[in-house]
């Protein structure tokens, strides 16, 4: 049965190249998730018929990685105003949930490392203002920055 498939494959193979134009290269898309996939990848490389391997070596056949799925962002859970200097049972629960709340001042590189390091988000009140070197090394590092108005 499998010879047969590969028969089938082969025949379509040459169809495709003689309808395809000869100056533009194909490229195959590949899927190399797993150790198994890479590992199956090389195999048919290694069997490649010498007309195949002469098109890789050429750079009329090429390959593409497939592109991966990207996983669901998990919903941020809301964050409940607490006044400055007020920590109470609240402000430990975001504490502990991993959000960190900024009422007013100049948030710096410093704090957006920091926040890094502590996986935590920040959630800036209206009278804290974000530094753009902070911005990028937020940006860099994936701090989510929520600003309140």
């Amino acid at each position: 049965m499998s010879t047969d498939l590969d028969a089938l494959r082969s025949l379509i193979r040459e169809v495709i190249r003689d309808v395809l134009p000869t100056d533009q290269p194909v490229t195959e898309t590949v899927n190399l998730s797993t150790d198994d996939d890479l590992a199956s990848f090389v195999k048919r490389l290694l069997d490649l018929a010498p007309g195949e391997r002469e098109e890789l070596r050429s750079g009329r056949k090429r390959f593409r990685l497939a592109a991966r799925p990207t996983p669901p962002v998990p919903p941020v859970p809301p964050v409940t105003p607490v006044p400055a200097g007020h920590v109470g049972e609240a402000g430990q629960a975001r504490a502990a949930a991993g959000v960190r709340r900024i009422e007013r001042g100049a948030v710096t590189e410093r704090v957006i490392k920091a926040a890094a390091e502590a996986g935590q988000r920040l959630v800036l009140g209206p009278r804290a203002v974000l530094t753009p070197l902070a911005r990028d090394r937020a940006r860099a590092s994936g701090v989510r920055i929520e600003k309140e108005r």
